[in-house]
């Protein structure tokens, strides 16, 4: 994002959690990988996990220090799920240069059980 580099620490935090918040809650606009634990369920159980990750919003000092909302840890269905928001340049190789800049940036987020961790 031009300009970006001119931001505080905390703008950048803000802006971050945006992107990071309406990717995680509509799942477009980067990419979804769902570990082998979670792909085992049903589809019924895999779609309601993605509806308990999109309208999480149990943040704290503990799960999120950075305030960019990258990161998430509920229980469903009884099970420990963590959730995690990463940022790839374009070609998905190596981190992104500028999280801000969507147009060198794919955001890529985990879904995992958390015995899979």
């Amino acid at each position: 994002m031009p300009g970006s580099e001119q931001m505080t620490d905390a703008e950048r935090s803000v802006k971050i959690r945006k992107l990071n918040d309406t990717f995680r809650r509509s799942l477009r606009g980067g990419r979804l990988i769902i570990t082998q634990g979670v792909f085992t369920k049903a589809q019924e159980e895999i779609t309601d996990l993605l509806d308990a990750v999109r309208r999480f919003e149990d943040f704290d000092e503990g799960n999120d220090p950075y305030r960019e909302h990258d990161f998430g840890s509920l229980v469903w269905r009884e099970e420990q799920v963590f959730w995690k928001i990463d940022y790839y340049d374009t070609d998905l190789r190596f981190a992104s240069p500028d999280p801000l800049d969507p147009h060198v940036t794919v955001r890529v987020m985990t879904v995992m059980l958390a015995w899979e961790y």
